[in-house]
């Protein structure tokens, strides 16, 4: 078995800071090609494509790494965050997986398509748990979970495997700003995960670097959590992100 991606191209987006920064890092460091991407703009993302191509000649590897967490009233008939979430955290992640596939099935075309190519979702616990103020992240989470499994069964024909990370608490620079100089919700996150303590983006960018090789070769349609057993505690009232 071999965790090794020297000489594959990856497409990570979110890439700015925080986790998607370091799983770029990470995949350089392990002499792949990395394009670092982090885009707002659905109407971006065929651009993108083309520019990784130009650049590199060809895509292995998709890391859909943008992913927003927003607070919201459930029970606020007006309140929009529902269908933001989902246009931000799930359709571009479809659409990008979309143009990538047919990217990599042309690649892999009159050749072994074995494996053609990989595609991992960074998810959350969220869409296993129940926190009424979270409801949006957690339904975008969860559609997101889904979408992998679906996109895993269209791709498998061509070689292209599709997989997930569910996170639980890591230091993104979303919750280190929602932490700063607040230590109950700090302490309240570490007391409802077994581990004790909030992961760094760099813990999870081995298990991403797993999901992208050969390693896993026979792995498609997974959901590999990654989250200091945070799941295996079940108080609703616990943030799950």
């Amino acid at each position: 078995m071999t965790l090794s991606i020297t000489g594959k191209t990856a497409i990570v987006t979110g890439a700015a800071s925080g986790i998607g920064l370091a799983i770029g890092r990470h995949f350089a460091e392990k002499n792949a090609n990395v394009m670092f991407v982090d885009i707002d703009e659905v109407g971006l993302i065929a651009n993108l494509v083309s520019a990784t191509i130009d650049a590199f000649d060809e895509v292995n590897i998709l890391v859909n790494g943008v992913r927003q967490v927003v607070v919201s009233d459930p029970l606020d008939p007006e309140d929009d965050t529902m269908m933001d979430l989902l246009g931000q955290n799930l359709m571009p992640a479809l659409r990008l997986s979309q143009l990538v596939a047919k990217r990599m099935i042309k690649q892999a075309d009159g050749h072994e398509a074995r494996q053609a190519g990989s595609i991992i979702n960074l998810s959350s616990i969220a869409a296993q748990r129940t926190h009424p103020k979270l409801l949006a992240y957690s339904v975008s989470s969860a559609a997101l979970d889904q979408m992998t499994r679906s996109l895993a069964v269209a791709l498998a024909p061509y070689g292209i495997r599709v997989n997930a990370v569910a996170m639980g608490s890591v230091m993104s620079a979303s919750l280190k700003s929602t932490l700063k100089g607040n230590r109950e919700h700090r302490k309240g996150i570490e007391q409802h995960t077994p581990l004790s303590r909030i992961a760094s983006p760099c813990e999870l960018t081995d298990a991403v670097q797993y999901l992208a090789s050969d390693g896993s070769s026979f792995m498609t349609g997974q959901i590999l959590t990654v989250d200091g057993g945070r799941v295996l505690l079940d108080p609703v009232a616990a943030p799950a992100h």
